[in-house]
């Protein structure tokens, strides 16, 4: 007796939602997505004000991006991730679509739905894809954890910590700035 397949789906079916439908696609499988809770997006928008900061004042290569903002990881058509953060280096990863290919750091800001993918499902995809960074940040946990896939480092941080971006020489991220804004 055969066992009974699973439907593989492509980018073409993501860009087939119905619109304002969000989700992702990984090795084939798709993953919706809530709406960001105000919390999210405040986390959101602090980490890319300071970062987008940071990458303007050197005038390098480098450009950062918030969700929603398309990564098709493995250059292939059964992966596209929106991460809450992107930076890329390689601007001939960067096309109208998006990005093509691996990002050089990527931040996932956890939220209920979504902690199984953003601590293992995409841990595992963002390291063989070639990101050289990965962040969580859990806001209900107080963590964040920096994954340095170059060095072969981890971070534990809470949000009484600065953490030192592995990308650069001297870009630290005040995450007690961030947890005054939400009273943690």
């Amino acid at each position: 007796m055969a066992l009974a397949q699973e439907k593989s789906y492509t980018i073409d079916d993501i860009y087939s939602l119905p619109e304002g439908s969000r989700a992702e696609l990984i090795d084939g499988q798709i993953y919706y997505m809530a709406p960001p809770s105000r919390r999210h997006q405040t986390i959101a928008r602090e980490l890319f004000s300071s970062i987008n900061s940071y990458v303007k004042s050197k005038d390098g290569s480098c450009e950062s991006f918030f969700a929603p903002f398309a990564v098709f990881l493995n250059e292939d058509d059964k992966n596209y991730v929106e991460p809450d953060i992107s930076v890329i280096c390689d601007p001939g990863k960067l096309n109208d679509k998006g990005c093509t290919g691996a990002p050089d750091w990527i931040i996932e800001i956890v939220s209920p739905g979504s902690r199984r993918m953003d601590y293992f499902t995409k841990l595992f995809k963002y390291r063989t894809a070639g990101v050289r960074e990965y962040w969580i940040v859990d806001p209900e946990k107080n963590r964040i954890l920096v994954y340095n896939f170059e060095s072969e480092d981890t971070g534990d941080y809470t949000f009484a910590d600065s953490v030192k971006a592995g990308i650069y020489n001297d870009l630290l991220i005040n995450f007690p700035n961030i947890a005054d804004l939400l009273n943690i």
